[in-house]
This record gives structure tokens, sequence and C-alpha cells, in this order.
């Protein structure tokens, strides 16, 4: 199926990464234990995962460790990953697995039709956008995630009282989600401008050696309004 007959222009372009061993191996055995297959229909959060608790989805977990580091430091949170690629998904059911994490379940699949078809309005306590792919040529802009009409179906999945939280190293796309996020009505923005790094989420190796360079990060954080 193609992007136009998907029903909207995705945000990525799979590759044939180099898929490790480990990583493959550890897809095969954990996948069945902790993967959600896509299917066009309401998933059951309780279901998935075995209980009742809040849950937060990470959208393009890259390799998976600050989805694991969080979900360590957060036994009593759920969290759904969505990634697409087969080495970034291999390499975090690893750390699942050696981390003995029971709160985290994957789907690998287009995030756009997983938030769409699977999941219903209001059951996100959160939301995990750190540093989507930034398509800095500007005719590829249009495959950006944050983009009005995504940002709508997401703010529609969060709980009154939920939150958005982005991040990006590039500071022209920043600029963007501030706008966008600014723009949806269901949204309110929990600081003037940009937000500071909240403690929960740690800091890469990736993003470490941009800062020691002198590169900006910009986090923006959003809460769903509240109703009546």
């Amino acid at each position: 199926m193609n992007e136009r007959a998907a029903g909207h222009i995705r945000s990525f372009v799979l590759r044939q990464g180099r898929v490790s061993n480990a990583q493959q191996r550890y897809h095969e055995t954990m996948m069945p234990k902790v993967g959600i297959a896509y299917r066009p229909a309401p998933l059951d959060l309780a279901t998935a995962f075995g209980r009742v608790a809040p849950t937060v989805l990470e959208i393009g977990f890259g390799m998976g460790e600050t989805t694991a580091t969080i979900a360590a430091a957060h036994p009593e949170t759920n969290y759904l990953g969505i990634e697409v690629h087969t080495p970034g998904v291999g390499s975090l059911l690893k750390l699942i697995a050696e981390s003995e994490l029971a709160n985290v379940r994957v789907v690998q699949h287009d995030a756009v039709e997983v938030v769409r078809d699977m999941l219903a309005p209001g059951v996100l306590a959160g939301i995990h956008l750190f540093f989507p792919d930034p398509w800095p040529k500007k005719r590829h802009h249009k495959r950006r995630l944050i983009k009005p009409d995504f940002v709508a179906l997401l703010a529609s999945r969060l709980a009154p009282g939920g939150y958005f939280h982005c991040a990006t190293d590039w500071e022209e796309y920043a600029g963007q989600m501030l706008e966008v996020l600014g723009g949806e009505p269901t949204l309110a923005n929990t600081a003037e401008g940009f937000a500071p790094r909240p403690d929960y989420r740690p800091l890469t190796k990736f993003e470490q050696r941009g800062l020691r360079l002198g590169h900006g990060v910009w986090d923006v954080v959003f809460r769903k309004k509240e109703t009546g």
C-alpha cells in the first residue's frame, strides 16, 4: 500500500537497516509476549497490559533506551511504544527482557494508523514524541508528524489533564511544534513558550554530545484542557 492509498503521507521511509543477531533473536522471542499486532479495532489497554493503569504513548522510540529508562523509573504507569524499524524494536525488546519490564508494550506499525484505528478517545494519560525525524528540507516538511490534523487526533486520545510532550534538536521544527500545538484549541501550554526539560525525560548520549557542542534542545509540553 502506498502512502496515498493509506490516507496520509507517511512520516517515515522504511530502509533496510542492519538487524543484529541479538535484535533479531529478541524480536522473535519477545514480540509474542509484549508485542501488539496492528488491527483496525479499538485496543483494550487493560487487557493488553494485564492491569488498569495510566497509559503513556511513545511515538517513534528509536532504539528504545529512553522508553526503557522511563518505564523502569515509573512502574506504576503503562507505556505503549510505536516504532516501524526492526532494529529499534529488537533493541527495545532486549532492554525489556533484560530489565524485566512488565509495563511496556510494543506496536511495530505506522503511528498514524495505530492512533486513528486502535486508540479510543480519552484513553491516554500522556504522549511522548522525542526527536522525531525533522525532515529538514522544505519540500519534505509535509512528512513531519507534527501537523494540525495529527495533533488534533492525538489530542482527542488524551484524557482531560493528560500531557503531550515533544522534544527536538531542530530549532525551526521546535518553532513549528510550538505553533501547531498552540493552535490546537483543546490543548494549553504548560510554559511561556518552550518548557524546561521534565525530570522524567533522561538525556540521551546523542543529546549530551550535542549539548557539549553547543547545540540546543527544545521541549514543548502541553496539557489537555479540562472539560466542563
